[in-house]
This record gives C-alpha cells, sequence and structure tokens, in this order.
C-alpha cells in the first residue's frame, strides 16, 4: 500500500515538475539575460505585419503550447516581435505536423525594395514536403537558411515529437543548431553569402538581403499545423 502511494507520489510530482519546465527559465538561465519571449497564456508581446495588434484567428494556445493552423482555412497571418533584436541567442522548441512547412524568420524587416523580408531558419517535415527532397531544394530542408543555405547535416526528430532550434547571430556571423547541434554556420558579408542571394528569391532586395543590423522575429503562418513552446532569447552583449 505505502509503496503504491509512493509510486503514485513521485509519478505526480514528476508530473507537475515537468510541467513546470514549460515555458519558464531556471536561475542559471535568469543569471545569463535568457528572457522569454512567449508568457505560455497569450501573444502578449507580439504583433502582426505591419500592424500594432496580433492576429484575432488562427492562433491558439492550450497548456502553454503556441499553435498555429488548427483551424484549417481560417488563417490569422504570421505573428512577429514588437520588439527588434541585434545580437542574440535564440531557442524555439517546435513540433511540425505530417507534410507541414514552416519558419523561424529573424532579422525581419520592412525593406525598402521588396517588402517585408527576414532571414529563414526552415520548420517543415523533410520526409514528405515536396520542398524538401533530397536532390532539389536542399536549402529548404529543415533547419537550413531558407532559399540560401542547405544544412550540413540533418538532426530532425520524427514528426509528431518536440524539436529544438537554436539560432545565434553574433555581427554578421550566424549559426543554426537543431536539438543540441551545429548544422549551419554563414557570414552575412562572405562570398558565398552573396553568391547565394544572387540565386535567391531575394536578389532584388534594397538594401541587400540580410544587410541590416537589427529586426523582429517572426513565427510563420503557412497553412500547416505547427506548434511552438519555450520561445527565450538572451541579447548578446
Amino acid at each position: 500500500m505505502y509503496k503504491i502511494i509512493f509510486i503514485w507520489t513521485s509519478l505526480s510530482l514528476f508530473a507537475m515538475t515537468g510541467a513546470a519546465q514549460i515555458n519558464t527559465l531556471t536561475e542559471k538561465e535568469e543569471q545569463q539575460g535568457w528572457r522569454l519571449l512567449f508568457n505560455g497564456k497569450n501573444l502578449e508581446g507580439w504583433t502582426s505585419v505591419g500592424k500594432d495588434v496580433p492576429p484575432s484567428v488562427g492562433w491558439t494556445t492550450e497548456d502553454g503550447v503556441l499553435t498555429v493552423g488548427k483551424a484549417g482555412d481560417t488563417r490569422g497571418g504570421d505573428v512577429m516581435t514588437q520588439e527588434q533584436f541585434a545580437d542574440f541567442e535564440l531557442k524555439v522548441d517546435f513540433r511540425v505536423t505530417p507534410g507541414a512547412n514552416s519558419g523561424i524568420k529573424y532579422f525581419f524587416v520592412r525593406y525598402e525594395k521588396g517588402g517585408w523580408l527576414g532571414l529563414e531558419y526552415q520548420l517543415i517535415d523533410n520526409e514528405t514536403h515536396p520542398d524538401a527532397q533530397l536532390g532539389r531544394d536542399e536549402n529548404r530542408r529543415q533547419a537550413g537558411l531558407y532559399d540560401m543555405f542547405a544544412p550540413e547535416k540533418d538532426k530532425e526528430k520524427p514528426v509528431g515529437e518536440w524539436n529544438e532550434a537554436h539560432i545565434v547571430a553574433k555581427g554578421t556571423h550566424v549559426t543554426h543548431y537543431l536539438n543540441g547541434e551545429r548544422v549551419l554556420f554563414f557570414d552575412r558579408k562572405s562570398p558565398a553569402y552573396r553568391e547565394a542571394c544572387k540565386l535567391s528569391k531575394y536578389k532584388g532586395s534594397v538594401p541587400s538581403f540580410g544587410d541590416i543590423k537589427q529586426g523582429h522575429i517572426l513565427l510563420q503562418d503557412h497553412g500547416d499545423v505547427v506548434s511552438f513552446r519555450n520561445i527565450k532569447i538572451r541579447v548578446i552583449k
């Protein structure tokens, strides 16, 4: 009897502890300067592209998880932070559904020519989405820089499981991590970057794509069901 009670209590405490870790910061993270961009309840601190408020439809929050696309054809559009960031470290837990496509954009601003643009950490179902098939547009695979650089290796977890996207931007250097492993590094001032830009959909932008110092963080509504949690950022000084 006592053993059963002990096991039940232990499992309950484990579940409570696990739940408490969602959308919270550890003491160490707080000391390092991390802060949450998503409070686990609503889109406070977020807005829409070109607007002062976040979408009223298309995005839902349940059990500390922010999900886009649940409403099917009812799309609210992308959401972006009210703040802009220059040198930063960003971490986002994400979960895609079969065939889904989305992205985390950063340095997202309105260009003089080209409209609203930002560098995109690609989120996609590598297995079934046509954009991500090997031998085609490999610069559209999971954790790559969309339409510019393919990831150096695939480190995604199976569709339906949580992954961690991690972006470090310092000066012109940018590194993409996926589930704790570095998958891409590039320099926004390098010849390789300039060449990739010329071959991309961003080739006509003014100023040159990515040649900016700061911008918003954006989560993309691509019409597919994708979930996010533990969205946190640390400004690098």
